[in-house]
């Protein structure tokens, strides 16, 4: 199994894609540790994560706090706060 991780705005363009499908990797058990993982695999990804309290995440279209659990089969969104006008 694996998760479908979609990248919005300047998370997107930082990492390089719009999305990507990974295997989860055992340590990351919730959002945090998701990001965690991430940042590791490029210097894109690195950039994108470097300020994880900016960044938003939703679990299967539900905004979610850093420690919501993430199971395979799960789609996970990353994108900065929204703005209102």
């Amino acid at each position: 199994m694996a998760v479908e991780i979609l990248y919005f705005a300047w998370v997107r363009q930082k990492v390089g894609k719009g999305a990507e499908r990974i295997a989860l990797p055992p340590g990351a058990t919730d959002i945090a540790g998701l990001m965690a993982h991430l940042a590791a695999q490029s210097p894109g990804h690195a950039e994108a994560f470097a300020h994880g309290k900016q960044i938003r995440a939703a679990v299967n279209q539900e905004f979610v706090a850093p420690g919501h659990p993430v199971k395979d089969g799960d789609e996970v969104a990353f994108f900065p706060p929204v703005t209102g006008g």
